[in-house]
């Protein structure tokens, strides 16, 4: 293990050029023009984008500008958000190479401290964590609308009331706790916050100078903050409350990331590690350990991983069968999209196809509708309470438990966490969360309950005054 380590930080040093490689399908040139045609069309504030063709950097630069309104560098720290498994994957093979982890035991063999009240959790291997396979889901543990944690022994901790939704090892379910108890576990086997085990066998050996893991929304710096679009226009706004070590939590930069490709590349573990890194599970074939195998819009096979925050995307691709390999991080959020597009339209230029640049801001046309539709509920409010006496004069009785209508709105305000879990099959959220991920359809839902409860207050305060009469 030592020689291999030795042996990567040798080759990181090593010129990235090599007379025999290919020629690029793509330059630093075109990259530059299509992001700036993106940025353009779409409003899109700051992205980062790094592309490698082997051990190669062909280009890694930034575009826009930061939420706090410095200029996005190729060295400016943005959230890599669900790309980070990745990372933490390849932490816990580290410590199988060492023989100090089996993928195969029992988590509880190596973290004593991991307990569900659902007693099949001690069956639970590590190989299931990152398979995410181990019955843990939203439908069952609600991590996101619970309190959230602080540190990793936290996330661990709070999952002493939670049960399964099912068997371990029978059915796949994305969920970010399944990573940050394996990061925990990296922790406790190594005796290193994880933050140091990443900075001291990922990140240093590897070159990437400006990569780190944080552990909650409020270590966000302001590199890394994001951006909503209301009205076709970019936002500034923090990111919701949340918890993200192991699962969200790094921090990186386009240079960082390209050096992370190139290893990939190289191969960041022995061959039989890497394999075990994109070998699939029984339950879902396009999930590995901390990678997504599938392929690209014209066949290509693909190994990848998306990152959604709420006010950021990220995106990492290898096409192993060229040798590249694309990430991509946008400062807008899950709702938008923005640095899976951005892979599409690289990965398109690879292939020798034309990227794909949207007309507009594709939400524009949605924010306008409810924009309009806000404007009018506020407008027929203004007039339902300027009327209120002269409807209060021609109903009586029964008649007003018409008025109940006009609290729809405000009902399905305190109930959209709910109703969203429902139609989402499950997966968890916060309200506050839902307003980032729909912004123009909850102001307008907003206005409606305001202006409902507006009405109805009008018209039975009309309709009292007249009984005192």
């Amino acid at each position: 293990m030592i020689r291999n380590t030795l042996a990567a930080v040798l080759l990181a040093l090593l010129p990235t050029s090599s007379g025999h490689a290919p020629p690029p399908r793509i330059t630093p040139a075109a990259v530059d023009a299509f992001v700036e045609r993106y940025r353009e069309a779409t409003g899109l504030p700051g992205a980062a984008v790094a592309v490698t063709l082997g051990t190669r950097v062909i280009h890694a630069a930034g575009y826009g500008r930061t939420a706090s309104g410095h200029p996005l560098t190729a060295d400016t720290p943005m959230a890599v958000a669900s790309v980070s498994k990745s990372f933490t994957s390849l932490a816990v093979m580290q410590l199988v190479e060492k023989g100090a982890v089996d993928l195969d035991r029992p988590v509880r063999d190596y973290l004593r401290e991991f307990a569900m009240a659902d007693p099949r959790a001690a069956k639970i291997t590590v190989r299931q964590l990152l398979h995410q396979t181990s019955g843990m889901a939203d439908s069952a543990f609600r991590e996101k609308s619970l309190p959230q944690p602080d540190t990793l022994e936290g996330a661990v901790a709070r999952l002493r009331s939670a049960r399964l939704a099912a068997e371990p090892g029978t059915t796949f379910n994305y969920h970010n706790t399944n990573y940050q108890v394996a990061a925990r576990l990296v922790e406790v086997v190594s005796g290193e916050p994880f933050a140091a085990y990443l900075d001291a066998h990922v990140f240093e050996p590897l070159g990437m100078r400006h990569s780190t893991t944080i552990d909650t929304d409020r270590d966000l710096p302001g590199s890394a903050r994001g951006h909503l679009y209301v009205l076709g226009r970019a936002v500034a706004l923090p990111e919701p409350a949340g918890f993200g070590n192991g699962s969200g939590g790094v921090l990186s930069t386009a240079n960082d990331m390209a050096r992370w490709l190139i290893a990939q590349h190289r191969g960041v573990l022995p061959p039989r590690g890497v394999k075990e890194l994109r070998t699939p599970s029984e339950q879902n074939d396009s999930y590995a350990l901390g990678w997504s195998l599938g392929r690209t819009a014209r066949g290509t096979p693909v190994i990848e991983h998306g990152g959604d925050l709420f006010t950021s995307t990220a995106h990492q691709s290898l096409l192993p069968d060229s040798g590249y390999g694309v990430a991509v991080m946008a400062n807008t959020g899950m709702a938008f999209s923005d640095a899976g597009a951005l892979m599409d339209g690289l990965v398109a230029m690879i292939e020798g196809a034309e990227p794909q640049i949207p007309s507009a801001s594709p939400t524009l046309v949605v924010d306008v509708v409810f924009a309009l539709l806000t404007a009018a509920t506020v407008g027929l409010a203004a007039r339902g309470v300027a009327r209120s006496r002269r409807w209060a004069a021609r109903r009586t009785g029964w008649r007003r438990w018409g008025l109940l209508p006009y609290l729809a709105p405000l009902a399905l305000c305190v109930m959209i966490a709910p109703v969203f879990r429902v139609l989402a099959r499950g997966r968890d959220i916060m309200g506050i969360q839902v307003a980032y991920l729909y912004p123009t359809f909850m102001i307008w839902l907003v206005a409606a309950a305001a202006a409902g409860v507006a009405v109805v207050v009008a018209r039975l305060a009309g309709a009292a005054r007249l009984r005192r009469r």
